[in-house]
């Protein structure tokens, strides 16, 4: 196991996870909000599909993000993908704890020097409000695709929970988590 792709929605503890698993394993991470969000705003989706494809095409690699339109050059190029996929009461209290924190600059974070009031709580398109509507209307998509990346050899790993993720890092590092 040295290809793996982490996903989930916001505040399931991807970052936590790949950089545990970055030092445990010997793996570089990349955290793909950091590729996509440049001091200069958003990259194109050509660019950030294209960079993304070159950090997988590496022997050794720990990719994080919810971003499933880049399946096919990173889930498909890993040898396990890990979907975090948490109850949505706990994502919400978590969306809110990080929120706070962010916004009162305990955090810092490509995500956090973007945070306002309003675009984490208050927007038709706040972090709160984007992370309910994704969970509840993407949840079926992401069985189909992790389905297709499963019948490609990829190993998936499904954890619903923070108990669930540190018994398998545990067992993924062959140390303790």
């Amino acid at each position: 196991m040295r290809k793996i792709a982490l996903f989930g929605p916001p505040a399931t503890g991807k970052t936590t996870l790949a950089r545990r698993l970055s030092w445990k394993l010997g793996c570089p991470h990349t955290d793909l909000d950091d590729l996509l969000f440049t001091p200069d705003g958003s990259l194109p989706m050509e660019e950030f599909r294209r960079q993304a494809g070159e950090i997988t095409r590496g022997d050794e690699w720990i990719v994080e993000g919810n971003f499933s339109q880049l399946a096919d050059v990173v889930w498909h190029r890993a040898d396990v993908l890990v979907w975090l996929d948490f109850p949505l009461p706990l994502i919400v209290y978590r969306i809110l704890r990080r929120s706070l924190r962010q916004l009162a600059g305990r955090e810092d974070s490509a995500q956090a020097r973007r945070l306002t009031w309003g675009k984490a709580f208050f927007s038709r398109r706040s972090l709160l409000r984007t992370a309910i509507r994704k969970y509840r209307n993407n949840r079926s998509r992401y069985v189909l695709q992790v389905s297709e990346t499963a019948a490609r050899g990829v190993e998936v790993v499904r954890l619903r929970n923070p108990r669930e993720v540190q018994r398998w890092t545990k067992a993924a590092a062959g140390t303790r988590a």
